[in-house]
């Protein structure tokens, strides 16, 4: 495992993970305080469809139909100790970049880069030069600094009135939750394991204790909250029940947790983002210390997620006063293979 390139990268200082938060802080934003004005066509998003970092960009940038003011580079789902590839893209590189490796990028602007080269990141095509990694900030400014690009219709996921409320519980999940599993998962000492695992299903239980009477996170409809959350939850039976050892229960098991995220995949920008393929390979081909043998487990079934959920029940409305986005474009499609949603074809999406 290396842990330049991996989503979870950090150091284990007696045995408890520390993730390492030092990103590129560079914004594009409306004014261009930074040097980097919102601009559509001129940067390039890149992620990887196995982070759940990068999976929260994909969403937002799909919820908001920033489709052709942000084009989008996939990485493949695995990487070697030095960056994420374009392996996906044919001769292995990206067509609009011109790179093979994300690190390219990373060094054309901070040249022998020693900090980590993950996703999501955001590329200044003009100059291959990367502009931002900053995986929290990025899903804002997007919705915030690129309003003059959504598509009408779009949601409001971080609205003003709400922002505290939804910072209050993203800070939560985030210690808990998102990076819980990775603490308990990278562990090297049962104490800090203990702990990071009793934090987590802790935060699980007020989570659940939360939705059993309101359909999403904060407020009635679908925000940057359920977002964050729903990244982690999608992943947590593929692969972290057992191979980062987070196992009191399934997702499955827990019911409304287990109702909630079906709720969310079965909605449109965020289930049809899910390529379970892609997690799979990348945590257990990628992770040899924690999987040496690299051997992908077949399962789970994946047929549940589409199965009723009954949280209609409870009201909220997943897009407020806004509607559902399009179909992803063909070229942006999760494999059939690969999702247990079905595929619509271009008869259908017409």
């Amino acid at each position: 495992m290396s842990d330049t390139t991996d989503e979870g990268r950090g150091a284990s200082t007696e045995g408890e993970f520390k993730r390492d938060m030092r990103y590129i802080t560079t914004r594009i934003t409306t004014d261009g305080r930074d040097g980097y004005p919102v601009e559509p066509g001129r940067y390039r998003l890149v992620v990887s469809r196995a982070c759940p970092w990068a999976n929260r960009a994909i969403i937002v940038r799909r919820l908001l139909g920033l489709e052709s003011v942000l084009s989008m580079a996939v990485a493949g789902p695995t990487h070697d100790e030095r960056s994420w590839t374009f392996d996906l893209d044919p001769g292995g590189r990206d067509p609009v970049l011109g790179i093979e490796r994300l690190q390219q990028a990373y060094f054309a602007r901070f040249p022998g880069y020693e900090r980590g080269i993950t996703v999501p990141a955001i590329v200044d095509v003009p100059t291959g030069e990367v502009v931002t990694n900053d995986f929290d900030r990025i899903t804002l400014d997007l919705s915030t600094q690129w309003r003059a690009h959504h598509r009408p219709g779009a949601p409001q996921l971080y609205p003003e009135h709400l922002r505290e409320q939804i910072d209050a519980v993203n800070d939560l999940v985030f210690r808990d939750v998102n990076n819980g599993v990775y603490r308990a998962g990278f562990a090297s000492d049962q104490g800090a394991y203990d702990q990071a695992y009793h934090r987590l299903f802790d935060r699980f239980d007020w989570l659940s204790a939360r939705l059993e009477s309101q359909r999403y996170l904060v407020g009635d409809t679908i925000t940057e909250a359920d977002v964050r959350l729903f990244t982690t939850l999608v992943r947590f039976d593929p692969v972290y029940h057992g191979h980062f050892k987070c196992n009191r229960h399934k997702l499955t098991e827990m019911s409304t947790l287990w109702a909630y995220a079906r709720d969310l995949f079965q909605t449109p920008g965020l289930g049809d983002t899910v390529d379970f393929d892609h997690i799979k390979r990348h945590y257990y081909e990628v992770h040899c210390g924690i999987n040496p043998t690299g051997i992908v487990p077949v399962g789970p079934d994946l047929t549940g997620w589409l199965s009723p959920h009954g949280r209609e029940a409870l009201g909220g409305r997943p897009f407020g006063d806004g509607t559902p986005p399009g179909p992803p474009p063909p070229s942006e499609a999760v494999p059939a293979a690969h999702t247990p949603l079905p595929v619509m074809s271009e008869v259908d999406q017409d």
